[in-house]
């Protein structure tokens, strides 16, 4: 966690142009999403992650905007960035276990991770931990049973230490959430099953850290969810909002512009 104060727009910015690189030099996809969720984990792995919590990215394909944090935070280096997605790498497309101290887990097969986050949970509640668990999900995620599963089994013993943090970009794999299997990261439906739920702009870190500190302030047996409203691609125009970014790589004249973006809007 990081504690001295700091600028989060050229940090948020620092991040995407990091994304943009990785990406870049892997002509390879999964951007769109990547840039959706990066303002969430700043917010919670780089600001409030404390050495006894645990963050496990469930949304596995976003595994670069994983990896331009942990670098940030020192646990990457610049050759494991320089060796992201190569033959031999500790760094591939979905996050792979036991490589590095921040990657615990391979995810990436959806609805894996909240699970193991629940799992987590339950394990510190009952050897006496105060680690709280971070899963980041995105809500095409929330399609998954096991997601569900995992939600009742949180809720029936009481995971007040669990923080669900859903990247609610309106978009997934085939097209818009609503249009696939309606807005199963409603927050209202995580209510009904009696979840502590707070919404947070989740392209502003400090709506978002706020959110976290005040489920965190709830020690109340009830586990929480932070629902992210955020925009698929965002920070580079021609990828915000757009399908197409889950998959496509950019050419070198997007990138450009990527770049360009970035820096416009957050420099």
């Amino acid at each position: 966690m990081v504690t001295e104060a700091i600028d989060t727009k050229t940090l948020c910015g620092q991040l995407r142009l990091k994304v943009l690189d990785l990406y870049n030099q892997a002509h390879a996809g999964h951007i769109g999403c990547s840039l959706s969720c990066i303002d969430i984990i700043a917010a919670s792995l780089i600001l409030r992650k404390r050495e006894q919590d645990t963050f496990i990215l469930s949304k596995g394909h976003a595994a670069a905007a994983l990896y331009a944090s942990l670098h940030h935070l020192g646990e990457l280096t610049d050759a494991d960035l320089a060796s992201y997605y190569l033959n031999g790498t500790t760094l591939p497309a979905h996050p792979a276990p036991n490589k590095h101290k921040g990657i615990p887990f391979a995810t990436g097969s959806l609805g894996h991770g909240l699970p193991i986050g629940t799992g987590i949970a339950k394990a510190n509640k009952l050897t006496g931990e105060n680690g709280r668990v971070f899963v980041l999900m995105s809500d095409g995620e929330t399609n998954e049973g096991t997601t569900w599963e995992a939600a009742h089994f949180a809720m029936q013993n009481q995971l007040d230490n669990l923080i669900i943090l859903i990247d609610k970009n309106g978009l997934q794999g085939f097209g818009y959430t609503q249009d696939v299997l309606g807005d199963t990261a409603d927050p209202a439906k995580w209510k009904a099953i009696g979840f502590d739920v707070v919404e947070a702009d989740g392209h502003d870190v400090q709506s978002l850290t706020s959110a976290i500190d005040e489920v965190s302030g709830r020690p109340n047996g009830v586990p929480k969810v932070v629902v992210a409203h955020t925009i698929k691609g965002k920070g580079v125009s021609y990828m915000e909002d757009r399908l197409e970014w889950h998959y496509l790589p950019m050419t070198p004249d997007q990138y450009a512009q990527a770049v360009d973006d970035v820096t416009s809007r957050y420099f």
